[in-house]
């Protein structure tokens, strides 16, 4: 999957080869087909569309989201 995070209208690319998914306590925890993981903080999951190998994240807040 590709990973996309909407803020207001539009969508920024956040990760790529993404196997898995998992929100946890206002984040999003994904993990990419090698095992590395990425945290989207202050973010929840709005779509997922399996054919278009696409998931898309919300922002909470409009500045600031940070990858680890």
């Amino acid at each position: 999957f590709k990973v996309y995070l909407k803020k207001e209208d539009k969508e920024d690319t956040v990760a790529e080869d993404i196997v898995y998914a998992k929100t946890d306590q206002g984040s999003v925890i994904l993990k990419t087909i090698l095992g590395n993981q990425v945290t989207i903080h202050n973010s929840d999951i709005v779509e997922v569309d399996v054919e278009a190998e696409r998931l898309v994240l919300r922002s909470h807040i409009h500045c600031g989201n940070h990858k680890h």
